[in-house]
């Protein structure tokens, strides 16, 4: 019987350093909680800034918290390149060489020479996870997206595993079009 795990859809957003937080929102700036994401501690905000490359703009851009040692902007390949930014995929806080661009707030702006990236396919799992899998931290897989007419395999997915996770695969918009992604998507591991 295959193990199946939640596939989410995760759209552009923005993590900030407390410092850029104080830049943006003024000083003593707070991140306000809008609501709980599915990896435990991480919350989506209510706070929203503009990231502005080269060629245009991305309005109303969503800040997801707490606040964490590096400002990183993660969109998709089609974002990327609609304003104008070479984004590499790379896993999270993997960002020496990655894009730049600037972040506008309500009493500031920040110029980032790096931390623009298109997240690459993930899956969180704890280390019992893990174990249940047959899976290793940094292993890359392949998964199976069954969808009602884009059914799809996505290879060169990797798994993180900690104990501060919760077991669910990160794809990003482009991704979640690509094979057709309900609310209530699942996949599989087909390739190990």
């Amino acid at each position: 019987m295959s193990k199946k795990f939640i596939v989410e859809t995760s759209a552009r957003h923005v993590h900030v350093t407390q410092e850029d937080l104080e830049t943006l929102f003024g000083k003593g700036a707070k991140l306000t909680h809008k609501k709980d994401l599915s990896q435990p501690g991480q919350f989506a905000c209510e706070e929203r800034v503009t990231v502005v490359g080269p060629k245009k703009e991305l309005a109303n851009v969503s800040i997801l918290g707490p606040v964490r040692p590096a400002t990183q902007v993660e969109l998709s390949a089609t974002d990327a390149r609609s304003i104008g930014i070479a984004a590499p995929v790379r896993e999270s806080g993997e960002l020496d060489g990655s894009g730049a661009c600037k972040i506008v707030g309500p009493c500031g702006e920040v110029e980032i020479s790096q931390g623009v990236i298109i997240a690459k396919r993930h899956i969180h799992m704890t280390p019992a996870d893990a174990e249940d899998f047959g899976v290793k931290d940094k292993q890359i897989v392949s998964v199976k997206i069954e969808s009602a007419e884009r059914t799809a395999v996505l290879c060169d997915t990797v798994v993180r595993v900690s104990e501060k996770y919760a077991l669910a695969m990160h794809i990003d918009t482009d991704e979640s079009n690509a094979v057709g992604a309900s609310r209530d998507q699942t996949g599989e591991i087909v390739d190990i």
